[in-house]
């Protein structure tokens, strides 16, 4: 999602995608459901990605505001507007979702991590066995915090006050994006687009994450290897 340039009072941008909770469909359904929790300061460039990405292969994405109102003022100025907020999700626990995935930027990742909502949500994905996925600061302010990286490896934004919280820290640039168990990790808004294509391998296999690849100019020989696995799994 690439902003226009800005007016002097900019309209809220809303992401690419229609879906409400009411549509989000349970683990069992064909089509995969996920939640993406927004903040006052979250990060546009990996709340984007992540959005339009999941969009583009077929996901039905809720993005979930922990403020007290739909808009929300990201990292860097663009407002973006959630499909409802968390705590009415909170009201709607037959609500489940295939993957929860939460975008970085502070304090965005402070506030989602600060949300009890989402905390009560978190440990009941990470209890029921479903997918959880952090980039950025959020896999160190919340996923950490909240216990749910324990004896897992992981990868955060690299920077130091960050990768002591974790349990099993990965830091080497040639490995972006993390996968242990139901537990999917990255480091920034310039490995957003690996980590995005790594979910929807997750979630619906590699051929489409190549087909995603290709169509979005992502060279998939690039020495990622995350890239490689789904390059070798659609190979087979």
């Amino acid at each position: 999602l690439l902003p226009a340039p800005r007016p002097a009072a900019p309209r809220p941008a809303r992401l690419p995608h229609k879906a409400t909770a009411a549509d989000a469909t349970a683990s069992q359904s064909a089509v995969p459901a996920v939640l993406v929790p927004i903040a006052t300061g979250s990060e546009e460039i990996e709340t984007a990605t992540i959005t339009d990405t999941l969009v583009r292969a077929g996901a039905r994405v809720v993005v979930a505001s922990v403020e007290d109102q739909l808009m929300v003022v990201m990292s860097r100025g663009l407002k973006v507007t959630a499909d409802m907020l968390i705590t009415d999700l909170a009201m709607e626990p037959e609500q489940k979702f295939d993957m929860v995935v939460l975008p970085g930027g502070m304090p965005g990742a402070e506030r989602l991590r600060d949300s009890a909502p989402l905390a009560h949500l978190l440990r009941e994905q990470a209890r029921e066995g479903r997918k959880l996925a952090a980039i950025c600061a959020a896999p160190a302010v919340v996923l950490a915090h909240h216990g749910l990286l324990k004896d897992k490896r992981a990868t955060c934004y690299p920077a130091e006050h960050f990768l002591k919280e974790l349990d099993c820290a990965v830091n080497d640039d040639d490995k972006p994006v993390i996968v242990d168990g139901n537990v999917t990790t990255s480091k920034g808004p310039g490995t957003a687009m690996v980590f995005a294509l790594s979910l929807v391998e997750q979630l619906f296999g590699s051929a489409k994450a190549l087909e995603l690849a290709a169509v979005m100019l992502l060279d998939p020989s690039e020495t990622w290897d995350v890239e490689e696995q789904f390059i070798a799994a659609a190979a087979e």
